[in-house]
């Protein structure tokens, strides 16, 4: 029998398929925390957004006057050179 051919054979048999096993010891039976759920509604886009908050938190004055004159030397915005700063865990 041709793959497609076996292919095609199991989906039409799909009904037919054997129950899904039961659930593990101590899972409730509900759906999957990201089983079509919008991905900002779900606790891991939850945690992505606090961790994105504490990384573009704004840092003392200081700090981010020295930044800013270190970004204008190379010719890059502030937000850039702090992107760049957070991507690489180092100051250009």
């Amino acid at each position: 029998m041709s793959r497609r051919r076996s292919a095609l054979l199991r989906h039409r048999d799909a009904a037919s398929a054997p129950p899904p096993r039961p659930a593990l010891f101590g899972h409730n039976g509900g759906p999957a925390f990201d089983d079509g759920v919008d991905p900002g509604a779900s606790y891991r886009g939850w945690c992505w957004r606090q961790a994105a908050g504490r990384a573009w938190k704004t840092p003392p004055r200081e700090i981010a006057l020295r930044r800013l004159a270190r970004a204008e030397a190379p010719g890059m915005t502030y937000r850039a050179y702090a992107l760049e700063i957070m991507e690489r865990g180092r100051h250009l």
